[in-house]
């Protein structure tokens, strides 16, 4: 079973806090056991798993992220001038893996599904698609 999700950014590099909608979704189809995959289908956003319990460390990502790829470097040749978007996309991933155990995603106690925005505010879309078991245990 495949979920298209509507995010809607409100930064120009923002992180959201996706977990709970997909707990939801997987709540709501009775998924008991799985894997899913979570994608991303643009070049200018990402999904990574992260600390959800301080909100410093999403700034710090951010901070870090812009340090690497500053906006304005003078050797960017793409012509709509979000290369560093492109960059920072490319460095967290299109898409995470995560396993489904009793109904419940399986995330460490700190940990959280972000869908990262690197060239927004947007209105961006995200895939979940659930892979059950076949045979139990």
């Amino acid at each position: 079973m495949l979920e298209k999700m509507t995010i809607r950014t409100k930064q120009h590099d923002d992180m959201v806090d996706v977990t709970n909608d997909i707990q939801q979704w997987v709540h709501n189809q009775n998924i008991q056991s799985a894997i899913l995959v979570v994608y991303c289908p643009h070049t200018t956003a990402g999904i990574t798993v992260n600390e959800n319990a301080d909100p410093d460390v999403k700034h710090d990502m951010l901070m870090k992220l812009d340090e690497v790829y500053p906006w304005n470097h003078p050797k960017y040749r793409h012509g709509e001038g979000n290369s560093a978007s492109h960059l920072k996309a490319s460095t967290v991933g299109t898409q995470q893996t995560l396993i489904v155990e009793r109904g419940r995603i399986v995330l460490g106690t700190w940990q959280g599904v972000y869908f990262c925005e690197f060239d927004g505010p947007r209105t961006r879309s995200m895939y979940v698609k659930a892979i059950p078991d076949t045979k139990e245990v």
